[in-house]
């Protein structure tokens, strides 16, 4: 889908609307360490009625500055794994080619459950397991490869379902790699950038993406993620689990919804 079909008309209306939902989105990035297109992509499509490709590719190029600005807010805490970032990274870029390749030949009704099981998991489990502030994510052997494996499934989703990294890195860092939820917020932001950027790159070759739109929202975005980031350091670790796990359900009725809907077809 090319920008002919970004909305034409980019009013007072247009510009509102793109800037509130950034910083809708840039709060929840800098608090959850994600990405933010769990809300950029179905407000877009919502409000302004844009394509949900482009939509997608909007979101896409809004996350650079967005996590460029949440991994400065974490690091500036000390909160950012800049190696194990980039081992994830490296295995996302992978597993997302593979998604792509395998997105013709699966069943994507069957998968969105999957997710949907894997997400009801993670939320009994934050409530479960509390990590430490003052767990690490070090880097070894054993860690090393489990990252890569994480990073190729974390690619492998975003390729067949579009969902975002830190929806599954995040709980990943903290549940099994005894992560701390800042250091999982902090990794999981910088571990997005590379990949939005060459997701952006190909979308702008493509024609899927609407600069304009994805300007705005991304620079609403910046104003609000340092202060999702603050408020992150500053609430109780079991109070952070709570908050990701009613962010998390949500997004777990959005794909039970799109999975009713892709069977009803």
């Amino acid at each position: 889908m090319g920008t002919d079909a970004a909305p034409r008309a980019r009013g007072a209306r247009f510009v509102i609307t793109c800037l509130g939902i950034g910083l809708a989105a840039g709060l929840l990035s800098g608090l959850f360490g994600v990405g933010g297109g769990t809300v950029i992509v179905p407000l877009l499509v919502l409000i302004l009625g844009m394509d949900q490709r482009l939509a997608s590719g909007v979101s896409l190029g809004a996350i650079v500055p967005t996590a460029t600005v949440g991994v400065i807010s974490y690091a500036v805490h000390g909160s950012v794994a800049w190696i194990p970032a980039l081992i994830l990274a490296a295995g996302a870029v992978v597993g997302a080619q593979i998604g792509t390749w395998l997105l013709p030949k699966v069943s994507i009704t069957a998968l969105r459950w999957g997710f949907v099981g894997f997400l009801a998991l993670v939320i009994v489990s934050l409530f479960i397991v509390v990590p430490s502030r003052d767990a690490g994510l070090p880097v070894t052997v054993a860690t090393v490869f489990g990252l890569i494996a994480l990073g190729l499934v974390t690619g492998v989703l975003a390729g067949l379902l579009g969902v975002g990294g830190g929806v599954v890195v995040v709980p990943v860092l903290m549940l099994l790699f005894g992560a701390s939820d800042l250091v999982a917020k902090g990794t999981s932001l910088l571990m997005m950038i590379p990949t939005a950027i060459s997701g952006t790159i190909g979308n702008i070759r493509r024609k899927n993406v609407d600069l304009v739109a994805a300007a705005l929202v991304g620079v609403a975005a910046c104003t609000t993620t340092a202060l999702g980031a603050w408020i992150a350091t500053i609430v109780d670790p079991l109070v952070g689990n709570i908050l990701f796990a009613v962010f998390l359900t949500v997004i777990a009725v959005q794909m039970a919804l799109r999975a009713v809907r892709g069977r009803n077809r």
